[in-house]
C-alpha cells in the first residue's frame, strides 16, 4: 500500500501481515481524494474510523490536513497506525491514536470544532445501522458547520439517504464498494 499524492506520495505503509484487514483500494482513495481535494486544507481535522493501516487518515494529512485522528478497536491496528505514522516521521501533534469502537468513540467524542472530514470503513459484514443512528444523533458535536461522513461500504449493504440529521448528497459507485456521502441537514 502507498501514499498517492502529496507530502509522502510514492511511500509504502506497512500492512498486516494477516488478511483480517480489508483496506481502501489505491483507486478507490484515489476517486475519495478527488472529491474532497477541495475541502482538505491547512486546518482540515479528519477523523478515520475503523483506521485498519491508517492509510485514509495519512493519505489526508499527506494532502495537507491540518490533524488526523485514527479510531481502531483493535490494538494491532493501533499499534500498526503508530509505526506508519514513525516510518514517516508525522509529528504527534499532527495526530492521536484512539483503541476503541467507532460507535463507543462517536458516542463520547465532543470535538471543539466538530470534524471536517469523518471516514468511515468497517468491515462489510458489519451492522452499519448502528454506528450510522449513534452518529446522527451526535452529528452537531462531530461534524462541523460544513462537515462530512463518508462511509464505504459493499453494494450489498445499501445504505438509506435520511438518518437522523443526516442526509446522504452523494454515492460514488467502483465495482461493488460504494462511498456514501453524508451532511447534516
Amino acid at each position: 500500500m502507498r501514499i498517492i499524492s502529496g507530502e509522502f506520495r510514492g511511500r509504502i505503509l506497512k500492512t498486516p501481515a494477516d488478511n483480517r484487514t480489508r483496506p481502501t483500494s489505491d483507486r478507490l482513495r484515489e476517486t475519495l481524494f478527488n472529491i474532497l481535494a477541495a475541502k482538505i486544507g491547512d486546518e482540515t481535522r479528519f477523523l478515520d474510523l475503523c483506521a485498519g493501516t491508517g492509510m485514509v487518515g495519512i493519505e489526508a494529512i499527506s494532502r495537507g490536513a491540518l490533524f488526523s485522528a485514527f479510531v481502531d478497536k483493535s490494538k494491532r491496528a493501533c499499534a500498526l497506525i503508530e509505526e506508519n505514522l514513525d516510518l514517516l516521521k508525522i509529528p504527534e501533534t499532527k495526530t492521536e491514536i484512539f483503541c476503541d469502537a467507532a460507535e463507543k468513540f462517536v458516542a463520547r467524542e465532543r470535538a471543539a470544532d466538530g470534524w471536517d472530514i469523518v471516514f468511515y470503513d468497517p468491515p462489510y459484514k458489519t451492522d452499519y445501522a448502528i454506528f450510522l443512528y449513534e452518529f446522527a444523533a451526535c452529528a452537531e458535536n462531530l461534524l462541523s458547520e460544513d462537515g462530512i461522513l463518508i462511509v464505504e461500504h459493499h453494494a450489498k449493504n445499501p445504505l438509506t439517504d435520511m438518518i437522523g440529521s443526516l442526509r446522504r448528497w452523494r454515492i460514488v459507485r467502483q465495482g461493488e464498494t460504494h462511498l456514501s456521502f453524508y451532511e447534516r441537514r
